[in-house]
């Protein structure tokens, strides 16, 4: 075993308290977690200020100057020591309000000391409270020289009674290279090391911790970046072939009756080139013997749904059952009446299974199910109870798949003895570097047009004091016979966010839109199943004009009529939900609009996501916006993927290092599928081992 998977109790200097606290607080647990644990930044001990060139806004600094008389003042509680201390340009003073009497028997006025910490000023003078501080020597300033970057570590305020603060830690990590740095095994072929141009790892862990300059820290971060980007990307490559080899799937040999009829004469517009070419994707894929894994990202309204049915009907022509699951019973209810509403009811049967299905309809459901008659079933995760049996399932298709766990979806895997062909879709655009990461092991299909007719949503960004223009254009769009969403962030008043809530907002909009020249529903998520229903068909039966709602109408919800998106409090979602909820209307012909309210105060990122929202209709662009912005751990999906831990990489700003090495790592396993090649060993190696600290499943 590994040195680096001893539990961290074991490191010398470090006890059983200290290791429980240091686990609770920062998940150090072992040798290699601690190792691992990268300084956040790093102070420059390289430079030494003159006292008179010492600036207010300075974060730290770094003199030479001679203790010349001390002070103690305060009684018991408020005891202070003062010291000043003096250069040949001026005149500073140092105080001390803990460890007095140790601080007063090691300092000795008269010497002249090396002193660092952050300055304040008080009437004009330099001031330093606890500053680190050590005699002065030529031997001191030599061994100060290598160590001229000074790294800050990430700690709590629980970790700083045990010692653990920022100087503590950086004193366990020097302990554990000390003794442990020539355990540091080499993980990367020499190919890859000399090709491109990296230190060894043992090198990069020693500089990452206490660069000997700036440019040794640049190396080690740059070693540290590939290698961690380098076994993502060989793990999910691998995974990918292993699942191509393993995973024999149904061929899907001929296109028959069933397509050829809705293509020519069911279908009721033109598909866009975009969708032809992902269709075109997808019976490639299921034409080779192996499972398809295939995700299909396509902005709100791209048609996606169109392009599943369309290779549910190819899965049905070749003799095999679908089914489609979607995360909540508003979106298998879309779902179910858009394809019921394309194929009508003499063509092929479809049906609804979701947690409100009568027992009655559920258990004529399931012999039809179990007989094969049934073709394409949609519904909730309903779909994978034991109950659920089908005669032969071919495809499967999962709707905004990052919203069920692994062993949901796996679950669908075993319903048929050769795993079905998977087509995961989302409607949340995902940035190609984060698609590559998150989704490595799936081949990607983009849709990136919109359908014809479909006119572009004006967006607008109007202010609270504008809310009166607001409440003129509904009524204009009203007696065009248009209706609109209004959407606050919380159901109701809290004490701490000052927000428009939808209690507050129904009562505003029900006196600007007194009944009964107007009606409105209301929907938000502590409503019954039923009681939400009831709100959604008032508002697609056109008998209400207005809906206000919080975000569970983001998906799911599509009414060509609706052509007025109002966002309360916009400034309080992220990009991806406002363009989610933006995505509601434009269903039509008709123009459609987006307003987005919110206060005067705006931070920097929601002046910025506001303004993203009112430039551009393109999802792609917005994800890389949100990206940049949130970074990738907080887009939708990815928070608890467990995928994205990354400790030093950044997908963001590390873009063109992760395209450079995935196609790197495509190359090597086209030569050696087995890493079976001398050279190739340690790759293998490293895949087998338990330091990537990643969890993985077979199916992503």
């Amino acid at each position: 075993m590994s040195p680096f998977q001893t539990p961290i109790e074991y490191l010398k200097g470090m006890g059983l308290s200290r290791a429980d606290v240091l686990k609770k607080e920062l998940q150090i647990a072992t040798f290699e977690d601690l190792l691992r644990h990268f300084p956040y930044k790093y102070i420059d001990r390289t430079r030494f200020y003159k006292i008179r060139e010492i600036e207010p806004e300075l974060p730290h600094v770094q003199v030479i100057a001679r203790l010349t008389h001390k002070e103690l003042l305060g009684e018991k509680h408020t005891k202070r020591l003062i010291f000043q201390a003096q250069d040949d340009t001026g005149v500073m003073e140092l105080a001390w309000f803990q460890g007095i009497r140790w601080v007063e028997k090691a300092l000795i006025p008269g010497k002249a000391y090396i002193i660092f910490g952050k300055p304040t000023f008080f009437n004009g003078k330099v001031q330093m409270a606890h500053p680190e501080i050590e005699p002065y020597s030529a031997e001191v300033l030599q061994r100060k020289g290598n160590l001229t970057l000074q790294p800050a570590y990430s700690s709590t305020e629980k970790l700083k009674p045990f010692s653990l603060d920022s100087k503590g830690i950086q004193k366990l990590v020097a302990t554990l290279l000390e003794q442990y740095a020539k355990d540091i095994h080499e993980n990367l072929p020499l190919y890859i090391i000399n090709r491109f141009k990296l230190v060894s790892r043992v090198e990069a862990y020693r500089n990452i911790h206490f660069p000997e300059d700036a440019a040794a820290l640049n190396e080690a971060r740059h070693r540290l970046k590939f290698e961690e980007l380098f076994l993502l990307q060989l793990k999910l490559l691998k995974t990918k072939l292993h699942r191509t080899n393993k995973f024999k799937g149904n061929i899907f040999g001929t296109v028959g009756n069933y397509f050829n009829e809705f293509y020519h004469h069911k279908l009721p517009f033109e598909l866009t080139n975009s969708q032809k070419k992902v269709l075109k994707e997808i019976r490639q894929d299921t034409q080779r013997g192996v499972q398809m894994n295939r995700l299909l990202q396509g902005d709100v309204g791209s048609g996606k749904t169109v392009v599943a049915l369309m290779s549910m009907l190819i899965a049905i022509d070749n003799g095999f059952q679908t089914c489609i699951m979607a995360p909540t019973e508003i979106l298998a209810n879309q779902h179910y009446q858009t394809i019921k509403s394309l194929v009508g009811d003499d063509f092929v049967e479809v049906a609804l299974l979701t947690g409100s299905t009568k027992p009655k309809a559920r258990k004529i459901l399931h012999e039809r199910l179990e007989s094969g008659d049934l073709k394409i079933l949609i519904g909730t995760h309903a779909l994978i109870e034991d109950k659920v049996q089908y005669k032969n399932l071919g495809l499967v298709v999962i709707d905004e798949q990052h919203r069920f766990g692994v062993e949901q979806r796996a679950r669908l895997w075993r319903k048929n003895s050769i795993p079905p062909h998977i087509l995961v879709m989302t409607a949340t655009p995902i940035p190609r570097t984060l698609a590559m990461t998150l989704y490595g092991d799936l081949d990607i299909s983009i849709i990136d047009e919109l359908p014809a007719g479909r006119k572009p949503i004006e967006t607008h960004h109007l202010y609270e004091n504008q809310r009166l223009r607001m409440f003129g254009f509904m009524k204009q769009e009203i007696a065009k016979g248009r209706q609109i969403y209004v959407v606050y962030p919380l159901i109701q008043e809290s004490e701490k966010l000052d927000l428009k809530n939808l209690e507050d907002g129904a009562a505003v909009m029900s006196h600007e839109f007194p009944a009964p020249d107007y009606n409105i529903s209301i929907v938000h998520g502590k409503l019954k199943p039923h009681e939400k229903d009831y709100e959604m068909q008032r508002f697609i039966k056109h008998e209400t004009q207005i809906m206000v709602a919080t975000t569970v109408i983001e998906v799911g919800v599509n009414i060509p009529n609706a052509s007025v998106m109002i966002i309360e409090n916009a400034e309080r979602f992220g990009l991806s939900q406002l363009h989610q909820l933006r995505g509601r209307v434009g269903r039509g012909a008709e123009q459609s609009y987006c307003i987005l309210m919110s206060s005067h105060k705006l931070s920097a990122d929601g002046r910025k996501r506001l303004s993203t929202m009112v430039k551009t209709n393109n999802g792609f662009e917005i994800a890389e916006i949100d990206l940049e912005l949130r970074g990738p751990g907080n887009i939708e999906g990815t928070q608890q993927s467990g995928v994205l831990d990354l400790k030093i990489a950044n997908i963001v700003t590390d873009q063109q290092l992760l395209i450079q090495i995935r196609q790197c790592v495509e190359g090597i396993f086209e030569a050696d599928p087995q890493l079976a090649l001398p050279e190739n060993q340690i790759l293998h190696h490293s895949l087998q081992s338990k330091d990537q600290g990643l969890s993985w499943d077979k199916i992503s």
